[in-house]
């Protein structure tokens, strides 16, 4: 029977902290981009949205952000 339990409920503390790592990851990809985007005019606000996109996504949500900046740029 515990073994049931402990079953049940590592699957979703496996995804929370893949999701937590993931955003980690997003933000600290979103400061290195603001950070020496800055020397070529490359930035990305922070604001609600943007967080949003970067929490679920990561890294991935930055690549997103920045192909949005580009695509409003052109």
């Amino acid at each position: 029977m515990l073994l049931l339990v402990l079953k049940i409920f590592t699957a979703p503390i496996k995804i929370l902290f893949k999701l937590i790592l993931n955003t980690i990851l997003g933000f600290f990809a979103l400061i290195l981009i603001n950070v020496f985007g800055a020397m070529i005019g490359v930035t990305i606000g922070v604001n609600l949205v943007n967080a949003l996109v970067i929490g679920c996504l990561g890294v991935p949500g930055v690549g997103l952000l920045l192909l949005l900046r580009w695509l409003m740029i052109t």
